[in-house]
């Protein structure tokens, strides 16, 4: 006799592939709406106020920095054009990303705990601010010394004048570099919280990190000791943010949390 609470076998068997597929499509849904997000973004920047603006912009550090009459050079023939365009698009990803963030967020959230919930968006939107804040101290304090360092040493005999397309991958690197580091108290917070590892024993570690942070400093950024200290300097004192935002933050019993209804 069939059982009245389920349904029928056939039926059974159909729910893991529907199931599997409908998340499928809002997942399309997701990505389709983030992406013409950005598009829409990326389009209003080259409208206004332009791709050679916003590549200006962010060159600025670098042209500030240069001798008197000195100008940054493009060797590639569509270069000029391709450069600024590449800028552009990532300034619009960048602008995109909370909506970005929330779209995933959106999709994930269904699918969490209750403690997940609520640890899950002021991690979401505090790892956002970190991030642009790293790439803010990037822009505004180590592009600035940096720049102003190297062509304060470069011998009078060499003609200083970057190529746009070199420097491009420069900035992303160190974006991405600082951007990342100031997600360290994120990191320590989810570890404390979670029940990964106690604070105490970071303390402890304390050492081991700030020989790590001059490892990460001197792989990603430049070989100048300029560059590295301004890295790993941050770095160091993040992990102690991390440890002392750790101290208010409630570790967490995963094994008896219930999932929410």
């Amino acid at each position: 006799m069939a059982n009245p609470i389920l349904p029928p076998d056939h039926e059974q068997e159909s729910l893991p592939e529907d199931s599997f597929f409908s998340h499928l499509i809002e997942l399309r849904s997701r990505l389709i709406k983030a992406l013409l997000c950005v598009i829409a973004i990326f389009a209003v920047l080259c409208i206004y106020p332009g791709t050679g603006a916003v590549y200006d912009f962010v060159a600025k550090p670098m042209i500030d920095s240069l001798p008197a009459g000195n100008r940054m050079i493009a060797t590639g023939v569509i270069t000029p054009f391709l450069v600024p365009l590449k800028v552009t698009l990532l300034l619009a990803f960048m602008i995109g990303l909370p909506y970005v963030l929330y779209q995933a967020w959106a999709f994930i959230a269904p699918g969490l705990y209750r403690h997940e919930k609520q640890l899950a968006m002021p991690l979401v939107l505090s790892s956002t601010l970190l991030f642009f804040f790293g790439m803010a101290f990037c822009y505004y304090v180590v592009f600035h010394t940096v720049f102003h360092f190297i062509a304060m040493v470069s011998p009078e005999s060499i003609n200083f004048a970057p190529d746009i397309e070199a420097y491009l991958g420069f900035v992303m690197t160190m974006f991405l570099a600082f951007g990342v580091t100031f997600e360290v108290p994120i990191v320590v917070v989810v570890l404390v919280s979670t029940g990964i590892v106690a604070a105490d024993k970071l303390k402890a570690m304390r050492g081991y990190v700030i020989v790590g942070a001059f490892v990460v400093a001197a792989i990603v950024t430049p070989p100048d000791v300029m560059s590295q200290l301004l890295l790993a300097i941050p770095l160091c004192l993040l992990f102690e943010l991390g440890l002392f935002a750790a101290r208010f933050v409630k570790v967490r019993n995963l094994d008896r949390e219930e999932p929410q209804e």
